[in-house]
């Protein structure tokens, strides 16, 4: 069995970073007067994924590792929902990237929890 010994190793982890990225990117096409609404709400929430998939990785306890995965999944759907609006509001921006990276971070933050649910 291979033991990883960062969360920077972490596949899920890896492609949150760049799903925060592709955010920051694509939320500069919004025009200035969002930048306290949505362009706020999509960054936090986006930051929010890896972030609690690093403090789950850093704790003590099987548990609190899956509660912080568990948390990241749902900011996931919350950065989602948040892409569905803009997508309706804002016709002239392609989320196609955005919601691509959203996906395959989802799936494997449920695939990570479930197999982490069976130890």
């Amino acid at each position: 069995m291979v033991y990883i010994q960062s969360f920077k190793e972490l596949i899920v982890w890896q492609r949150s970073i760049e799903l925060v990225k592709e955010i920051y990117r694509i939320t500069n096409e919004f025009p200035r007067e969002e930048m306290y609404g949505l362009v706020s709400q999509m960054r936090r929430s986006s930051i929010s994924i890896p972030s609690n998939i690093a403090e789950g990785y850093k704790r003590k306890s099987l548990g609190d590792y899956v509660r912080f995965l568990n948390i990241a999944d749902g900011s996931a759907a919350e950065l989602e929902t948040q892409i569905i609006i803009s997508r309706d509001i804002y016709k002239e921006i392609d989320f196609s990237k955005t919601s691509l990276l959203l996906e395959e971070v989802q799936k494997m933050l449920v695939v990570l929890i479930k197999k982490l649910n069976t130890k």
